[in-house]
C-alpha cells in the first residue's frame, strides 16, 4: 500500500469545550452550544460563523439518554449554523474523533474549507445500572454482553491477562490513577479536580466531622487499597481504575492551511491520521494489546513522518489504568509488558517526564463524556501546544509534536491523530 498523505493541509483554528460534570437541566444542544461559543471566543482574529460549511458531531447515546437521535441536526439549529449539512457520528466511544477525522478529509478533499467538528454526551438522565446496559451496546451483543460481560468485565480481562503474561500488578495500574489525579487537580474544567491526597483527607475530615472512626491511611496506596473507600468493580479493577460517568460537549474549528493565519497567528497543524478497526475481544490474538491502536498508529505515524520518539506528550485513551499502560506500548513509546506496566509509578509518564501523558488528567479525572471524549483530548494538545496550559504546561520542553488516541469501546475502533505547531 503506498504511504498516504492528506490532499490538503489542515490545521486548528480553535477549540471549544463545555463544562464536563455533572450537568442536570442541560441537554447535548445545550451543551454543544456552550462549547461553540467557547470555541468562537477562542479563535485569535475572530470567527464569523457564517464561515463554518459543514458540521460533524460524535454522539454514541442520545437515542437512549435523552430519546433523541440525530444529534448533529439539533445541535446545528441551537447554535444557529443551519442550513449548512450536518452528520451525526457514532462510534462508541471514539465518536468525536471519527467526526473530526472526517472534518479533516472534507478539508482535505477540497470540498470544504471550514468545519466545525466535536462531539456531546449526556450521560447521567439514567441511574448508573442504566448507563451501564447503555454502554454495553458498545461490545458484542451475541458474545460478550449475553454472556454477562460489562466493559469494566472486558477491560478487567485484558488486565488480568497482562498481570498473567508480563507480572503487572495492581500497585502499576494505581499509579496511573494517582498520576492522572496529580493532573486533573490543577485542570480547572476537570470532572474529579482532586488528588488521591486530597480525596483521602476530605474523607478522614467528613469522618472526624461525624464522630465516626477516621480512616487511618498514610499513603495513598493505603487508600486505593481499602476496599471500603476504594472497592473492587471488577477483578482486578477498583473504583479508582474507572473513569467517570460525565456529561459534556467539546469541538474544534477546522480549516485549510492556507487560510489558517487568517484565524490565528498559531495554528495546529494536523501532520497524521489514522484509523482502524478491531474484532471484539473473543476473536483477537491476544489480550494484552489493542492491535487496531498499532495499526492506526502506523498509519499516522507514515503520514507525518515522524517516530513515537518525536511525539512530545499524548493524550491517550484511559477509561480504565489499564487501557492507558496497554495504549502507551501500542503507540511505541514504551516497550511491551513491565516497561508500560511501570511507567507511572516510575514518573515517566509525568507532567515533568520523559513523555508525558495525559496531562489533562486523562478520561479518568477529566470525565469521560464517550461521544464528546477525542474532541476533549485535542483541546488538551491545543493548550500545551500554543503554551496556554496554565499550571498544567509542561515544563522544559517544547511541545511542538503531540498525539491523540481515542478507542472505541473495547479496540474496535481506534483513532490516532498527531499535530504539529511550526
Amino acid at each position: 500500500m503506498s504511504k498516504r498523505k492528506l490532499g490538503r493541509g489542515v490545521a486548528v483554528a480553535g477549540y471549544g469545550m463545555s463544562k464536563f460534570g455533572v450537568l442536570p437541566g442541560l441537554d447535548c444542544r445545550d451543551m454543544f452550544v456552550d462549547a461553540f461559543k467557547d470555541l468562537v471566543n477562542s479563535v485569535d482574529k475572530g470567527l464569523d460563523p457564517k464561515d463554518v460549511e459543514a458540521n460533524y458531531v460524535g454522539c454514541c447515546g442520545a437515542w437512549n439518554w435523552e430519546a433523541q437521535a440525530g444529534i448533529a441536526k439539533w445541535c446545528t439549529d441551537w447554535a444557529n449554523l443551519v442550513p449548512i449539512p450536518s452528520t451525526t457520528i457514532d462510534n462508541a466511544c471514539a465518536s468525536a474523533s471519527v467526526a473530526i477525522r472526517n472534518g479533516i478529509i472534507g478539508i482535505a478533499s477540497g470540498l470544504y474549507d471550514v468545519v466545525l467538528a466535536g462531539g456531546v454526551e449526556k450521560m447521567t438522565t439514567l441511574p448508573t445500572e442504566g448507563t451501564t446496559l447503555v454502554l454495553a451496546t458498545g461490545a458484542d451483543k451475541t458474545w460478550e454482553c449475553y454472556a454477562g460481560y460489562t466493559f469494566p468485565g472486558l477491560y478487567a480481562t485484558m488486565a488480568t491477562a497482562h498481570m498473567n503474561e508480563y507480572g503487572t500488578t495492581p500497585e502499576d495500574l494505581m499509579a496511573v490513577a494517582i498520576k492522572n489525579h496529580n493532573n486533573g487537580a490543577i485542570n480547572p474544567v476537570a470532572q474529579m479536580p482532586n488528588t488521591i491526597t486530597q480525596i483521602m483527607e476530605q474523607r478522614q475530615a467528613r469522618a472526624r466531622e461525624k464522630g465516626k472512626p477516621v480512616p487511618g491511611w498514610v499513603t495513598e496506596m493505603d487508600f486505593l487499597h481499602d476496599d471500603q473507600y476504594n472497592p473492587m468493580v471488577a477483578w482486578p479493577l477498583r473504583l479508582f481504575d474507572c473513569c467517570p460517568i460525565t456529561d459534556g460537549a467539546a469541538c474544534v474549528l477546522l480549516v485549510a492551511e492556507d487560510i489558517a493565519k487568517n484565524f490565528t497567528d498559531t495554528p495546529i497543524y494536523v501532520t497524521g491520521t489514522g484509523q482502524a478497526s478491531g474484532r471484539a475481544l473473543h476473536s483477537r490474538d491476544t489480550l494484552t494489546s489493542i492491535p487496531a491502536s498499532q495499526i492506526a498508529a502506523k498509519q499516522a505515524y507514515e503520514m507525518a513522518g515522524v517516530g513515537p520518539a518525536d511525539i512530545k506528550i499524548a493524550e491517550v485513551h484511559d477509561c480504565f489504568t489499564i487501557a492507558e499502560v496497554m495504549a502507551i506500548s501500542d503507540l511505541g513509546f514504551f516497550k511491551p509488558g513491565k516497561d508500560a506496566a511501570t511507567a507511572a509509578a516510575e514518573g515517566k509518564t509525568a507532567r515533568d517526564g520523559i513523555k508525558p501523558i495525559n496531562t489533562s488528567g486523562g478520561l479518568k479525572c477529566k470525565g469521560h463524556p464517550v461521544g464528546a471524549s477525542g474532541a476533549g483530548m485535542i483541546g488538551e494538545v491545543f493548550h500545551q501546544m500554543r503554551g496556554e496550559a496554565g499550571a498544567r504546561q509542561v515544563p522544559n520542553m517544547d511541545v511542538n509534536l503531540a498525539m491523540t488516541h481515542n478507542v472505541g469501546a473495547h479496540g474496535t475502533t481506534v483513532v490516532v491523530q498527531i499535530y504539529e505547531r511550526r
